[in-house]
């Protein structure tokens, strides 16, 4: 499942591209880098708020640390925990990415030491900046949001065969924000693989021997 994923790019790029402004002050402290997403990271999230749209930030993880690891990703919306933020139009939201890893399921020797994974890094041709399904929810004063997924692609299958993020076309955004929850159900769908592309496998932790 994703759990890297990157927006290279300043925050009033997601103005022009999806609207708004910012719905909450702008973070300002050293410790936010939108620009690399982990899980319980922050990162700029699109949502609607008393029927303006706008940009929030928010932490990579549904659950606020209450679950034995971070719930990033949420695949069967049919169970009623999911269900319940799927059919609120309110708790639905969109991640601008500018790309995503999947780690590899084989190791590679990289440099010295053991065969270790790598990342491959996937981005869409057609949308330098794309958006994700996802939900959100508040708990006490902060925001806590999760990428939803779906069957892989063909590009995405050999390297993770369980599922991938979901990728909204632009005219898709308003539908994922605003539509009823059968909407939903019907966008969460692979993107087509030949607008996608590919570059790896990346060893971001170790120096080349």
């Amino acid at each position: 499942m994703c759990n890297r994923a990157r927006f290279a790019g300043e925050p009033e790029t997601l103005f022009t591209k999806f609207g708004g402004d910012w719905l909450t002050p702008k973070p300002m402290d050293n410790r936010f880098n939108p620009k690399e997403l982990f899980p319980k990271s922050r990162a700029y999230v699109v949502r609607e708020e008393s029927g303006s749209r706008g940009v929030d930030t928010m932490i990579w993880d549904v659950t606020a640390g209450q679950a034995p690891w971070p719930m990033t990703n949420v695949r069967n919306l049919k169970l009623q925990q999911w269900k319940a933020l799927a059919e609120r139009p309110e708790n639905r939201c969109l991640i601008p990415l500018t790309e995503f890893a999947e780690w590899t399921p084989d190791k590679h020797q990289a440099g010295e030491g053991k065969p270790i994974k790598g990342e491959m890094w996937f981005s869409v041709t057609d949308q330098p900046v794309f958006a994700i399904a996802g939900f959100w929810r508040a708990i006490a004063d902060a925001r806590y949001f999760a990428m939803v997924t779906c069957d892989p692609n063909e590009l995405v299958a050999p390297i993770h065969p369980k599922a991938m993020i979901t990728i909204l076309a632009p005219d898709d955004h308003e539908r994922w924000l605003s539509g009823s929850y059968d909407d939903v159900l019907a966008l969460q769908q692979p993107y087509p693989a030949d607008l996608m592309t590919v570059r790896g496998p990346v060893f971001p932790t170790r120096k080349a021997g």
